[in-house]
């Protein structure tokens, strides 16, 4: 398709949706079973869809030549600029790579260019890597974080670090990337402000940690400002002694309200010679002690009709999701291999693996992204109708079918509501994409075909 053809039907999508805000019919399908086979399916529309009524088109595609722009692939998490000048307009990706960078899409006119990458390849002290994360702050900045970090019987990593860009729709050759080191390192994967503008963040890794950090100036219109001083704290469950309890929680301080390390944190002195609470050792200490996850990866925050906030945590190796309630501090096992299975109405078992990413559409529906191989990877649909923090079933909703793939960063779009964007990362061909998944306008309801979750009379079951 050329450039033309594809702005036209994109534009298409985008303005038949702008009217409808507030309702996304994402969760009109039939939930699907079994496989859909690694390859079946052509790289450029790579998703097996739970609805006809769902389209997808490729909007950005790797040139592994890098012929035009620095683009080391590994697409990983986005965002689109969700508040301030022309806010919706442009779609921010991360290279997960060991020369990271971030890339930017005009939703206008799907021109896509890379703002910003590291100077340098890994191991030298100036450069960045493995991005992952991707988060729009309350003042109207994008936030982005390592995905390494060292073990403490290793040697000290450089790197574990949260970076903020402060301009970023400005032209690439403009762009100011800081390192706010305020945060203890971390092997980074999701970021997430609830309401009072606290940011929840992980350590991606087995029996790691869940993390909130509390702004002393949490209504700053900057990051100079937000991140000059602050409290961060670990998630602790019970008494802290057993691994991925449920129950009544509480959040430990690693550091006093200024940021400084509380006595008998481990703190390190990096490559680059900065000093930095080390967030993978303190909280495995008596005096910090914080439950256990095995490999927190996505954060997700959703709010409530009646103003509550749960925060979802996906947790990979034991194939587990737990919500927070952020008002009572309650834990809960939201989603695992004991909730049903919308299509057998059974335990989902070894169908549901590797939870990874999270996404919530318009309608406060809760997606469940694997981290497994294309042709055995699934992205899951979750529905809390009483919103108590467990989902009572989970459906399939869509299945990657490209080689050597995994589904990364999905994102609804809070612009468009029948609008939203995935990655597929370190295909085979070496061609990461962006897809965008779209459905109708809304408020057709596919003129009353279907019904919610499994009565689509137009689509077969798998």
């Amino acid at each position: 398709m050329t450039l033309k053809k594809l702005s036209l039907a994109i534009g298409l999508v985008l303005a038949g949706s702008s009217a409808f805000a507030g309702s996304a019919s994402f969760d009109r399908f039939v939930p699907m079973t079994g496989d859909v086979g690694a390859g079946t399916l052509p790289e450029s529309a790579p998703y097996k869809l739970a609805s006809p009524h769902f389209s997808q088109m490729t909007i950005v595609a790797r040139d592994p030549a890098q012929a035009h722009r620095f683009d080391s692939g590994n697409y990983d998490m986005h965002t689109v600029n969700e508040n301030g000048p022309e806010a919706g307009r442009f779609l921010f990706t991360v290279f997960e790579t060991g020369q990271a960078g971030i890339q930017r899409t005009d939703l206008r006119t799907m021109q896509t260019e890379t703002i910003w990458h590291s100077p340098s390849a890994a191991p030298a002290l100036d450069s960045h890597v493995s991005f992952d994360a991707s988060r729009w702050t309350p003042w109207g900045t994008f936030l982005t974080a390592e995905e390494s970090w060292s073990d403490p019987a290793g040697p000290t990593s450089k790197y574990g670090r949260l970076f903020e860009v402060v301009n970023p729709l400005a032209a690439p050759a403009d762009i100011v990337i800081k390192h706010r080191d305020i945060l203890p390192r971390v092997s980074h994967e999701g970021l997430a402000f609830d309401q009072k503008n606290n940011l929840y963040f992980i350590d991606e890794r087995d029996n790691s940690h869940i993390f909130k950090f509390t702004s002393a100036n949490p209504q700053a219109d900057n990051g100079d400002d937000f991140f000059a001083a602050g409290q961060t704290f670990v998630l602790r469950v019970g008494d802290g002694t057993v691994k991925e309890a449920t129950g009544a929680a509480t959040w430990v301080p690693l550091t006093d309200n200024n940021g400084v390390a509380l006595p008998g944190a481990v703190v390190v002195t990096d490559p680059n010679g900065l000093t930095a609470i080390d967030g993978r050792a303190t909280p495995n200490l008596p005096a910090f002690l914080g439950t256990n996850f095995d490999r927190p990866e996505d954060l997700e925050i959703k709010t409530l009709k009646n103003g509550k906030q749960q925060l979802y945590v996906a947790t990979t190796t034991n194939h587990k999701v737990f919500s927070i309630d952020l008002r009572s501090n309650t834990v809960k096992l939201f989603a695992s291999r004991d909730t049903l299975d919308m299509a057998t109405k059974q335990p989902a078992g070894s169908a549901f693996t590797n939870p990874d990413n999270l996404a919530i559409d318009a309608d406060g529906n809760i997606y469940i992204v694997e981290d497994q191989p294309g042709g055995i990877e699934d992205i899951w649909f979750a529905k809390d109708e009483n919103d108590d923090g467990v989902a009572e079933a989970i459906g399939k909703w869509a299945s990657l079918s490209t080689k050597g793939a995994e589904s990364t960063g999905l994102y609804f779009d809070k612009f468009k509501p029948n609008v939203a964007y995935v990655n597929v990362q370190h295909p085979d061909s070496g061609v990461d994409r962006t897809i965008m998944i779209s459905t109708p306008c809304p408020q057709a309801k596919y003129d009353h075909d279907d019904d919610h979750h499994g009565r689509d009379r137009d689509h077969d079951r798998d």
